[in-house]
């Protein structure tokens, strides 16, 4: 077990490594940095003041290195719409992202996992048909779209959710909602599929012939393999609705990470984005982390490397 923690661990810090060199030469790829922060109406003195003041006239790796040093002891620069530090900036808006992804991640899994058990245990019933049907919207609709028809519906015209906002603490229904929507698709698909290939094993058919009770039996035997696979892919997608959620906060103007990231691009905040992009990488691969320590403490066959 040692050995296998050690080697995720390792991995995940080379990961972090190569997100802080995409992060840093992102800007540079496309251009001048100085030109591409400043506006446009700027005249070439101004852009050349610009330019001098952030380092840019500096080797490309000496700001590099510059760069790499101050964000690994937690400093990466201000933002230049804010005039404060990028960070505290980024801190500020994480708790109404979190509590989005949480929301959304619990909604996914009360509603994706049960209807995927049963779609499994009772396959071609009804339960079955609409968990299905449900699945296919929840990964074909666009959620931008749908939740500006939920707002339309739900909040304009009946009037049951706030229209934007987090004010209110039913505010985060409908934007957890359409974020946890594709993600419940996902996991009834992959709860169903795994449930119908556990109950085919043999050790299943095994303990049916030693007339043991059906609800030890799915408890015991069919729900722990099931969970076994649901782990890591709940701990990808929750991942997935931090990083995610740009266009959801967007819609419903909800005050967190990816509404920032909206205004910063337009903005043209680079270091801001630059943060974000770092800071939003750092959870992602944490929570990959856990999820595949957690991984190998519940499957011995990943621990020993079978």
């Amino acid at each position: 077990m040692l050995k296998y923690a050690v080697s995720k661990i390792s991995q995940s810090l080379l990961l972090l490594f190569g997100v802080l060199v995409l992060a840093f030469f992102m800007i540079r790829m496309t251009g001048d940095p100085a030109s591409l922060m400043m506006s446009r109406n700027a005249t070439a003195e101004e852009v050349a003041a610009f330019r001098e003041a952030m380092g840019f006239n500096r080797p490309v790796l000496v700001q590099f290195g510059d760069w790499i040093s101050k964000a690994l002891s937690g400093d990466f620069g201000n933002s230049l719409h804010f005039r404060e530090s990028a960070l505290n900036l980024v801190l500020q808006r994480l708790p109404a992202t979190l509590e989005l992804a949480v929301v959304g991640l619990c909604m996914a899994i009360i509603v994706g996992i049960p209807l995927g058990l049963i779609g499994g245990f009772r396959a071609g019933g009804t339960v079955d048909f609409f968990g299905r049907l449900l699945a296919l919207l929840g990964q074909s609709i666009p959620n931008f779209w749908l939740g500006l028809i939920l707002i339309l519906i739900l909040a304009q015209r009946l009037g049951w959710f706030p229209v934007f906002g987090n004010d209110e603490p039913k505010a985060v229904i409908l934007p957890a909602f359409v974020l946890s929507l594709p993600v419940m698709g996902e996991l009834l698909r992959l709860t169903r599929s795994a449930t119908l290939e556990v109950r085919s094993e043999d050790f299943v058919r095994t303990a049916f012939s030693k007339g043991l009770r059906r609800r030890t039996i799915y408890i015991e035997h069919v729900l722990l393999n099931v969970a076994i696979s649901l782990v890591s892919v709940v701990g990808v997608e929750f991942g997935y609705m931090l990083g995610g959620s740009i266009y959801i906060e967007t819609v419903y103007a909800w005050p967190g990470m990816g509404q920032l990231v909206g205004q910063a691009l337009g903005w043209r905040d680079f270091p801001l984005i630059q943060t974000i992009v770092v800071f939003t990488s750092i959870i992602v691969l944490a929570l990959n982390l856990l999820t595949d320590l957690i991984y190998a403490i519940i499957d011995p066959r990943i621990r020993h490397g079978r």
